[in-house]
């Protein structure tokens, strides 16, 4: 049972970590585009966002996430203090990538297309 929980671990720390790896290099590179071309306002952030989501995919990452908590959840275990921790704090992680994807998708999209 205890290398069932430790795979569970690797699979969903897996799971969950590398979708930020892009993430992070792609919002540097928004970043210095914007401040390149001085633009401002939340149509410069959505458009580099946007190109940065669509190239990645967001089903891979909704998807790889939601596999990351639900492998991670099932990894708690009495005794493992260090190891409930890092499940913890990376389920928060995979949480907060999910809300920046929808929030994501509510701004491109719902925004977009119910703008007067």
């Amino acid at each position: 049972m205890e290398d069932v929980n430790k795979r569970r671990v690797c699979w969903g720390a897996l799971l969950a970590w590398i979708p930020w790896v892009p993430i992070l290099i792609g919002l540097g590179m928004t970043l210095r585009g914007i401040a390149k071309q001085k633009a401002t306002g939340i149509g410069a952030v959505a458009g580099g966002l946007n190109e940065l989501f669509v190239v990645w995919g967001i089903g891979a990452i909704f998807l790889g996430q939601v596999a990351a908590i639900v492998l991670l959840s099932r990894a708690f275990s009495a005794g493992h203090v260090i190891r409930n921790l890092f499940c913890a704090v990376t389920i928060c992680l995979s949480g907060m990538l999910l809300l920046l994807v929808g929030l994501f998708l509510w701004l491109s999209w719902f925004q977009a297309h119910h703008s007067f």
